[in-house]
């Protein structure tokens, strides 16, 4: 959820589709979207469906934090390690 908190938070007013979130994020689909699922029930991630940008293209949900999912976010991220940063041996 760290992971996730602080891509959304890079860019806080900007829609982020799914697929998106997790190449950058590293989750796996059967991670990711049972994850927004629960931050969007906690009032943390807002959702909206897309109109496609190509003819024959499904409509795609993209996500978004909230005013108190970024909150969340800073207070969680101020100060924590980078979860994809390497460890030092």
């Amino acid at each position: 959820m760290i992971a996730l908190l602080r891509l959304l938070s890079e860019q806080p007013q900007q829609w982020r589709h799914g697929y998106d979130l997790m190449k950058q994020a590293g989750l796996l689909s059967g991670t990711l979207y049972p994850l927004l699922m629960r931050m969007g029930d906690q009032g943390l991630v807002e959702a909206q469906w897309q109109a496609p940008t190509q003819p024959g293209r499904p409509p795609r949900h993209a996500y978004r934090l909230t005013g108190a999912g970024l909150a969340l976010a800073r207070e969680i991220t101020d100060g924590a390690p980078d979860p994809s940063a390497a460890v030092p041996a």
